[in-house]
């Protein structure tokens, strides 16, 4: 079968359940692939399952509960045998701090979600998978850092490092990493609140694409890496010339 070709193919999104999790699972459904998401959120992987079964054939979409940063979890999660595994998972709750400020469980925390969390992911997807493809996503923070970002910029660029490693030792699966820039998603009610708008206004402006990204647009980037055999080991940015300028 061509690689290229999700029809039956099974995909486990990890962070599925919003967001460009979400958005790569209506792009895979509508391909006719095998879609699972799963979260930490009962209520949200409903209303997702919900979104999703609108557009997909009876049993193609099917949902989990996960705590990505504990191993039993994650290893009954990865218990079937899976062809793709794409992890968007992310709390950014807690995560920035000045340095002086910065609590040690919070850091933790986002390490557990952002880093041990996929290396877990991985662990336990490799013993399911023959080939395939494994996808993290990271972030801008780890080019473009600012005051508060010390760990989240950290856990970006640790996973990076991961994916390049994994890409090695895991052959013939391969393992990369998406790094969106800012892109509009759930996150940012928590970030900005109400000030969310005017926010995202004034970060466009600085971008040379003129405008924030789109869920749907971090979906392209996780789609071509899934479908390209050629590609392991490699971080791809997707962020609308943010590192540039």
């Amino acid at each position: 079968m061509n690689s290229d070709n999700m029809n039956g193919r099974r995909v486990m999104i990890v962070g599925g359940s919003s967001g460009m999790g979400l958005a790569l699972a209506k792009l895979l459904v509508g391909e006719d692939a095998r879609v699972h998401i799963a979260g930490r959120s009962a209520e949200k992987l409903a209303a997702a399952a919900e979104k999703l079964d609108a557009a997909a054939k009876p049993g193609q979409v099917t949902t989990s509960r996960v705590d990505i940063a504990d191993e039993d979890s994650v290893k009954a999660l990865l218990s079937d045998p899976v062809d793709h595994v794409v992890v968007t998972a992310a709390d950014v709750n807690g995560a920035y701090f000045p340095i002086a400020d910065f609590p040690v469980k919070s850091a933790w925390d986002v390490l557990g979600t952002k880093v041990i969390g996929p290396w877990l992911v991985a662990k336990h997807a490799a013993r399911v998978m023959e080939r395939g493809s494994i996808t993290f996503t990271s972030g801008i923070a780890a080019y473009r850092p600012g005051p508060g970002s010390s760990v989240l910029a950290t856990a970006n660029g640790a996973l990076e490092a991961l994916a390049r490693t994994l890409a090695v030792e895991l052959a013939p699966i391969r393992v990369n990493v998406v790094s969106p820039g800012w892109v509009d998603t759930p996150i940012w009610d928590d970030l900005a609140g109400p000030a969310k708008h005017e926010r995202l206004a004034a970060m466009a402006a600085r971008l040379p694409a003129g405008r924030i990204g789109r869920p749907e647009d971090i979906a392209l980037a996780f789609r071509a890496v899934l479908g390209n055999e050629f590609i392991t080991g490699t971080t791809l940015h997707v962020e609308g010339g943010h590192r540039l300028v």
